[in-house]
């Protein structure tokens, strides 16, 4: 049986057997080690970060004695979930990402800016256009932006791509301070099934 610590695009954290591109944690345990299931909270501090799943030869046992490894389909999804790119094992993509933002932000900044939309929800999109790898919400499904048409998100991978005006009215996910970000020139890493629905 899968383990739920994996992440869609609303933040849930959900157990399904699917793999993900990254991994990342909430800034502690939420978890029982004895039981390797989720306690009541979803997070521990306002540093939810998205790393790599291998560096430097570190192994952790899942849901173990410390913090609670969560994973995400695709760095798209990790940022629509709220989890920035992580100083450590993802430096040169978090110290572009964050000055991005504004040369010298630091990442408690960033996760300060972004902890108000992570726990609010999905919310109203802007009236302005919406920059290739933000994350919007129909319903209870999630879309994400890539060349001019939405993909339609599963924990497998994308499975469709639906051009914006068949669309019905969107709500955004991706955490506003994170939609500058990208806004002005960070480009997330994409799962495969992305580049086979829309290439670019």
């Amino acid at each position: 049986m899968p383990l739920q610590n994996r992440v869609d695009p609303f933040g849930t954290i959900l157990a399904t057997p699917a793999r993900g591109l990254f991994m990342g944690n909430r800034g502690g345990r939420l978890h029982d080690p004895a039981t390797r299931t989720l306690m009541k909270r979803r997070w521990a501090s306002k540093a939810w970060i998205c790393c790599l799943t291998e560096f430097r030869g570190r192994y952790r046992r899942v849901m173990g004695a410390g913090y609670t490894e969560l994973f995400f389909l695709d760095e798209v999804t990790a940022l629509a979930a709220g989890h920035r790119p992580c100083f450590e094992c993802r430096h040169k993509d978090a110290r572009r990402f964050a000055d991005l933002h504004a040369p010298g932000t630091r990442a408690g900044d960033l996760d300060r800016l972004a902890h108000p939309e992570r726990i609010a929800g999905p919310r109203q999109a802007p009236a302005e256009p919406l920059p290739d790898g933000a994350m919007v919400a129909v319903a209870d499904k999630a879309y994400a932006l890539r060349q001019g048409h939405y993909l339609e998100w599963s924990p497998f991978g994308y499975v469709a791509a639906v051009p914006p005006d068949e669309m019905p009215p969107l709500r955004l996910l991706t955490p506003g301070v994170f939609l500058g970000i990208l806004s002005r020139g960070y480009l997330p890493v994409w799962h495969d099934s992305a580049t086979r629905l829309v290439k670019g």
